[in-house]
């Protein structure tokens, strides 16, 4: 009979604890699956203040209408006042530059009553009421009984729709000259006080006992502008 001899175990295998015994290491685990997010959008800058956005829109409006004085005042509120607006600076800078340019070419204010009342009449006739207001209110300031200067405002009223403004200012204006009258019969901008009674009393009525035509005979009449 053959004895079967079993094999010597070595030191390594005492070591390891048994000479056939195997050690099977688990399969390793993948690693988890990342998962990528799509990045954020940076973040926008924030657009034009809405009142600098506004101070803009006066100055372009102004621009257009060639005031110039008022464009430039609002160019350089925006200037001054919003100067972190880079989306707005660098076109207000070159639209005041305009405005300051074609005002250095215009010529000098008015100084003197006659040269006033010659403004504010054409300003009249070219539709631009506050600026003939202002001419002839100054004119009044210094003259309280200048006939031209109380028609002029007497027109603007009646434009205004303000009736009793406009009769009562254009009341003075006859009473310091009479020849005024014949005027404003055929004024257009009185129009709307033509149904009024007090108005035909103002041009049917005689000059007040005393009263002779002043010197407005010698002063420009007002132009009429075509409608």
């Amino acid at each position: 009979m053959v004895k079967r001899v079993r094999p010597r175990e070595t030191r390594a295998d005492r070591k390891s604890g048994s000479s056939d015994r195997r050690t099977v290491k688990p399969p390793s685990a993948a690693p988890p699956a990342v998962i990528a997010w799509p990045a954020a959008p940076p973040p926008q800058p924030p657009g034009p203040s809405a009142e600098a956005v506004s101070l803009f829109q006066q100055g372009m409006e102004a621009l257009q209408r060639h005031r110039y004085d008022q464009g430039a005042e609002a160019f350089r509120s925006l200037v001054d006042r919003f100067p972190s607006e880079r989306a707005l600076l660098d076109r207000s800078r070159v639209y005041l530059e305009l405005c300051e340019r074609e005002l250095r070419r215009r010529p000098a204010a008015p100084r003197t009553i006659e040269e006033r009342v010659t403004a504010a009449t054409a300003a009249l006739n070219n539709r631009e009421d506050p600026q003939a207001e202002t001419l002839a209110r100054s004119v009044l300031a210094e003259a309280p009984e200048h006939d031209l200067a109380l028609y002029l405002l007497a027109a603007i009223e009646a434009r205004r729709g303000a009736q009793e403004a406009a009769l009562a200012l254009l009341g003075q204006a006859i009473t310091a000259s009479p020849e005024v009258r014949a005027q404003a019969r055929h004024d257009v901008d009185f129009e709307i006080l033509r149904t009024s009674e007090e108005f035909h009393r103002l041009m049917e009525a005689p000059p007040p006992p005393g009263v002779t035509a002043s010197a407005s005979s010698r002063r420009p009449r007002r132009l009429r502008s075509e409608r």
